[in-house]
């Protein structure tokens, strides 16, 4: 930004990663302990985030019964869990430019305090039938809570991993932030799973649905306690220590919007594909099974369990392939995978156990590509000073109108059209438009997340006076 003030000042137009500058010097590139306890303290967090979607997802039955009974109980029940991402984008305008002003630790510590304590909070509520329509109400608004804090919780963690991350192993570090995503579902489906074996179903409809809710507060008070251990992420010190950091939250936002709209639109389409899979795959899947192939609970949580804790040993190495090939190319080997085989792979799960187990695993796989690429895309499309906000900002717009509304839209329309392969159709369009939008996305890998410039493999971004 502003080259033509760079040959007046060559103490600013340094390369970046010349450890003999002085904001180089400053703050070096962190030592491998400091890295790991950074992919610890986003990834637990992370886990923490979608431990709560994972177990709402698989307590639908619950949460219909204790507070929405009635016909329209499970319709209410999706309604509510698309809501929380209606709110998100107001928390990803809220927290977002605040994380390029003050830093990306701070927020994340104020985040995972609100995610957590309203998750756990939902495990402590009173039931309908206990103070009637005040049940539900409260049910609302800690699941808007939950929206507004994750709205800068993800994309503050991706931004504070990927700036940690060494440029070349961005891929594979940054892989475990949705390790961490993956770990989340797979644990609530696990807990719910094992309360059904160990309880009983009637137990469970009673008061051990409670388990997993209350378990959110142990897991965000150690997600906290590792982030505090850590300092703000080097690229944002150094950004801030030249000066370059923005002096207010509304002329990030100002910035972002009239400067950045080309790569926030392509995140956005990006963004449609991930979780319109996501959330048809790892949110709707056990509704979905339970009512259209009449498996029994514990049958459908077995399925979920098993192939997220596969999917879980895969990512890393996906991810570390990445940093190898590129994105682009796993971006479109998963897109077009999924394209061609989603209808297949729902026609497969209607067979019974094994062949659901088989679908689901091989949708799943097919998905993992894109998933582990997601915290080395998303960050490297923005400059640092406008980073979390860009990447919180896009994520969550594009989540609210796609990714959470995805199992209502799905349940709606296999009751308005009697058609079950409808998730198939819906994960195929969606992975449609992220596939054009991985055609005008440009190619990251190796790229330096340094400097007031959009990174792209084969170009040096600077510290330039703005």
């Amino acid at each position: 930004m502003n080259s033509q003030h760079q040959s007046d000042l060559p103490h600013e137009s340094r390369d970046p990663r010349d450890m003999t500058s002085p904001a180089a010097s400053s703050h070096p590139e962190p030592d491998a302990s400091t890295v790991r306890r950074a992919v610890a303290a986003s990834a637990i967090g992370n886990a923490t985030e979608w431990f709560d979607y994972g177990v709402y997802a698989v307590s639908v039955v619950y949460i219909t019964q204790n507070f929405f009974p009635g016909e329209a109980g499970t319709l209410l029940a999706l309604s509510t869990f698309a809501l929380s991402f209606l709110v998100r984008p107001l928390g990803g305008l809220f927290w977002g430019p605040l994380g390029d002003r003050l830093g990306r630790k701070k927020i994340l510590a104020l985040t995972i305090i609100l995610m957590a304590g309203a998750t756990f909070c939902i495990g402590i509520l009173p039931t309908h039938a206990t103070i009637g329509f005040v049940a539900p109400v409260l049910l609302v608004l800690l699941r808007v809570i939950q929206g507004f804090s994750t709205g800068g919780e993800y994309g503050g963690a991706a931004t504070f991993m990927a700036e940690y991350a060494p440029d070349k192993k961005r891929g594979f570090l940054g892989s475990f932030l949705e390790f961490g995503t993956l770990g989340g579902f797979a644990l609530g489906s696990l807990i719910v799973l094992m309360g059904e074996v160990t309880l009983g179903n009637d137990a469970m409809m009673e008061w051990g649905w409670r388990i997993p809710f209350l378990l959110a507060g142990p897991l965000g008070l150690i997600g906290l306690y590792l982030r505090s251990k850590l300092a703000d992420s080097p690229v944002f010190l150094e950004l801030e220590e030249a000066g370059h950091s923005e002096e207010s939250a509304g002329m990030a936002l100002k910035e972002l919007v009239t400067t950045y709209w080309k790569p926030m639109l392509i995140m956005a389409g990006l963004v449609v594909s991930v979780n319109v899979v996501n959330y048809t795959l790892l949110s709707y899947m056990p509704t979905y099974l339970e009512g259209q192939t009449e498996m029994s609970s514990q049958t459908v949580l077995t399925i979920m369990f098993i192939a997220q804790f596969a999917m879980m040993l895969v990512i890393p190495f996906a991810g570390k392939l990445s940093d190898k090939l590129g994105r682009k190319p796993m971006w479109y080997f998963s897109l077009i995978g999924l394209i061609v085989m989603s209808i297949p792979m729902y026609m497969l799960m209607a067979n019974g156990f094994w062949w659901a187990l088989l679908g689901f695993a091989v949708l799943g796989l097919l998905y993992i590509p894109q998933l582990a690429c997601i915290s080395a895309t998303f960050p490297a499309m923005f400059p640092t000073q406008v980073r979390y906000a860009g990447f919180a900002i896009t994520y969550n717009v594009s989540t609210a109108i796609f990714g959470g509304t995805a199992p209502l839209v799905n349940e709606a329309l296999i009751e308005a059209t009697g058609n079950p392969l409808i998730p198939a159709f819906y994960m195929m369009g969606a992975c449609v438009i992220g596939l054009i939008a991985a055609k005008f996305m440009k190619e990251t890998v190796g790229a330096s997340l340094r400097g007031t410039e959009i990174p792209e493999t084969g170009k040096m971004p600077v510290v330039a006076r703005r």
